[in-house]
């Protein structure tokens, strides 16, 4: 009997550790799907290595139609076991949006990318680890609007790393920034330095850390926020936001009514002349 309550004992404190550790991973089971439609460029492509790069929780699928059902995108997050899924959208090889959806209930949000700069670009003087944890560093005023607070709350569960997620390592070393700038979000990517950079010592025991800029950086142009993942009822819809299309046909009005105008002083120019013709110099056959 004794040696059956022990067996019996160590089986149920099997069971046990097996449940605590499968609680432990549901709190880690946080991954992010990186896709890309085709057309994206070099440097949109890399912008995305990058990214995948600075979170090892993440996972890359091979590129997809923009022509095609986004829904699809939910499927593939579910193929792959991820709950948070990056689309890089390209469109006419200039302009990129950037899905974040949360699948497969949502939310989601639509950026516009603009002034991207990779690594490579940058060429900082910064290098972090590969795989190690970001520190999420937010703007105060994500706190003033619902819509910022929800878009804080995205960028948490996207950008921040779960303790002991797949090749990660248990270690900070690089800060990740949000700023709300104009109406628009700002990423900075900086490196914890913990030493002089110019004598390659330790710094001294009273100096604070200093703060190196690695890389990538852009800015995020908030479009939409929608209730479900990659649609659905709107949440928010930023006033403030041009198509870049509208820009570029602004331009291209600006610049075709320049042309006019100077076509229109040309012709003005002419019947002046055609209208007031200069006086005939009576001495002019003298001389010939």
């Amino acid at each position: 009997m004794a040696t059956l309550y022990k067996t019996a004992k160590s089986e149920y404190q099997d069971v046990d550790d097996v449940l605590e550790e499968r609680e432990k991973r549901s709190d880690i089971k946080q991954r992010v799907l990186m896709v890309a439609s085709r057309g994206v460029t070099f440097r949109q492509r890399h912008l995305m290595n990058d990214l995948e790069i600075l979170l090892p929780h993440s996972k890359k699928e091979s590129k997809v139609e923009a022509k095609q059902d986004i829904d699809i995108l939910n499927e593939l997050a579910e193929i792959q076991n991820c709950n948070n899924v990056f689309y890089f959208e390209a469109r006419k090889h200039q302009d990129l949006y950037l899905w974040i959806a949360r699948a497969p209930s949502g939310p989601s949000v639509k950026f516009h990318v603009q002034n991207i700069h990779t690594m490579d670009e940058l060429k900082m003087t910064g290098n972090c680890l590969r795989g190690s944890r970001p520190v999420l560093s937010f703007d105060s005023n994500f706190d003033s609007e619902p819509h910022l607070q929800l878009l804080k709350e995205i960028f948490t569960q996207t950008f921040g790393v779960p303790k002991g997620a797949r090749k990660s390592k248990p270690f900070f070393d690089h800060v990740f920034t949000f700023s709300v700038v104009d109406g628009r979000i700002w990423f900075r990517n900086f490196q914890i330095v913990e030493k002089d950079a110019q004598t390659g010592g330790d710094m001294a025991k009273n100096a604070k850390p200093t703060l190196v800029e690695i890389g990538p950086r852009f800015v995020l142009n908030t479009i939409r926020i929608f209730e479900g993942s990659f649609g659905g009822p709107t949440l928010y819809e930023n006033p403030r936001y041009i198509s870049p299309n509208v820009v570029r046909a602004a331009v291209r009005s600006q610049k075709a009514t320049k042309y006019a105008s100077r076509v229109a002083d040309t012709q003005d120019r002419e019947a002046r002349a055609r209208a007031n013709p200069m006086p005939t110099d009576p001495l002019r056959d003298v001389f010939e």
